[in-house]
């Protein structure tokens, strides 16, 4: 008779009920934890809910930081993420919000006051617009400055920038000029199957 072969039990995954709790709240479409932070996905119509939920129920009293992502080949180009931080509950939440091309979003500045300086340096750089912010005022860019420089459809010439020139002792205008040469580069390693180093053709010369 073979003796049975005790097969270990897997380790219980242990509960997230941080997790479980928001993935509950309406205007949730999908929640996970990345790092140890919370990341969850809502739309611009659930947001003002559910960021008020947030914050009152779930103790989210800071928003640290806003900012946008451009992906210009989804429908919904734009992703407007809110990087929000319980100090009492030492917890940190990622809210994302996928938004279309030339679509507002609904402005939190009546949850979260800080958040005025983050949606006019979203509105600046990527040209989304928000619902209720009083100032659109560009933060970042010149005084009448054309278009939106942190889309990636943005030319890299063309536009003027204003800067202060020293030798000059005045401010001037100029062009913008951002391009970069184009390198080749060559990660391999030398002991990784390079068999000729930068320099050899020299000395086989």
């Amino acid at each position: 008779m073979v003796d049975e072969v005790a097969v270990p039990e897997a380790p219980a995954v242990p509960a997230d009920a941080e997790l479980d709790a928001v993935a509950a709240l309406a205007g949730v479409a999908r929640v996970m934890r990345e790092h140890g932070a919370l990341v969850a996905y809502t739309t611009p119509e659930a947001l003002p809910i559910l960021a008020k939920t947030l914050r009152d129920e779930f103790a989210f009293a800071q928003v640290m930081d806003i900012c946008g992502v451009d992906w210009p080949e989804r429908t919904l180009r734009f992703e407007v993420v809110y990087n929000l931080l319980s100090v009492t509950r030492n917890a940190r939440l990622r809210l994302i919000v996928p938004v279309a091309e030339n679509a507002a979003m609904p402005s939190v500045t009546g949850l979260w006051p800080s958040a005025t300086w983050w949606e006019r340096e979203v509105w600046d750089l990527f040209g989304i617009p928000f619902d209720g912010l009083a100032d659109h005022r560009r933060i970042v860019t010149d005084y009448g400055f054309e278009g939106h420089p942190l889309r990636k459809d943005f030319p890299l010439t063309g536009y003027l920038e204003v800067r202060y020139d020293d030798e000059r002792k005045a401010v001037v205008y100029e062009k913008v000029k951002l391009t970069q040469e184009f390198r080749n580069f060559d990660f391999l390693s030398p002991w990784e199957a390079m068999t000729t180093l930068p320099g050899d053709e020299k000395a086989r010369g």
